[in-house]
């Protein structure tokens, strides 16, 4: 059901559970990287205000500082329980493994010393460039340390499937369709409400709402999926 409509990464981790990763692509890391070069900037700015009064020692702060901003900003926030940046979080992104798990130091540390490979030639032209060229957006920090950066779901807002009446299907289901169907009530409850829609959209037929959308055909389709599980009333 999902295929086509974005672009999802699978990955599974250690003990076998099956998870889709949705990689986040150029325009939103570059809004992100926006508002954490801007934040940065903004202490950086601050801070010289005061050590500029203070001579050499005033100096060597800021120096220290300009370092911490630089190399250590991304790798404390990404180790953080968010697993982002201040910029990531306002849209929405966080860094993971690539089998969906947090980040682990190693992978952080990694991913952000292969910024200064990144930049080059000028720009951050070889992650640019490595970003377009790939289906996960990975830039060579991120091959590199094994990490990924994904969209991260917002709350949905749509009935789970114990919350809708069951509803017999209009056109005989075959196997594979009942475990779809399946599938995508379980799975409801952790997508977005959008996301929820759009599939719902593809098996609107089982319930007699082909061609159309919304959130009443995917009540319906998740009562169809109620159905399926054997409910009848």
């Amino acid at each position: 059901m999902s295929e086509g409509l974005d672009t999802v990464v699978a990955a599974e981790t250690p003990e076998g559970i099956l998870l889709e990763l949705r990689p986040a692509g150029l325009t939103a890391r570059f809004y992100a990287f926006g508002v954490d070069w801007t934040i940065r900037l903004m202490v950086l700015y601050a801070v010289a205000m005061v050590t500029g009064l203070m001579g050499g020692i005033g100096l060597a702060i800021w120096i220290i500082l300009l370092f911490a901003c630089e190399w250590l900003y991304p790798i404390v926030f990404e180790l953080a329980s968010s697993g982002a940046t201040p910029g990531k979080r306002i849209f929405n992104l966080k860094v993971v493994m690539d089998n969906g798990l947090p980040v682990t130091p190693a992978a952080s540390i990694t991913r952000n010393l292969l910024r200064a490979a990144d930049f080059l030639p000028f720009a951050f032209g070889f992650a640019i460039a490595s970003m377009l060229l790939r289906h996960d957006y990975k830039r060579l920090g991120d091959l590199a340390a094994s990490t990924i950066v994904v969209h991260e779901p917002k709350p949905a807002t749509h009935a789970g499937i114990a919350e809708v009446s069951p509803l017999t299907p209009v056109i005989a289901l075959a196997p594979r369709t009942q475990a779809a169907l399946i599938s995508l009530a379980l799975r409801a409850p952790r997508l977005t409400a959008e996301r929820v829609d759009e599939l719902a959209a593809m098996a609107a037929a089982v319930s007699g709402d082909a061609q159309r959308s919304g959130p009443r055909v995917t009540r319906r389709v998740l009562g169809v999926a109620q159905w399926a599980l054997g409910r009848r009333s």
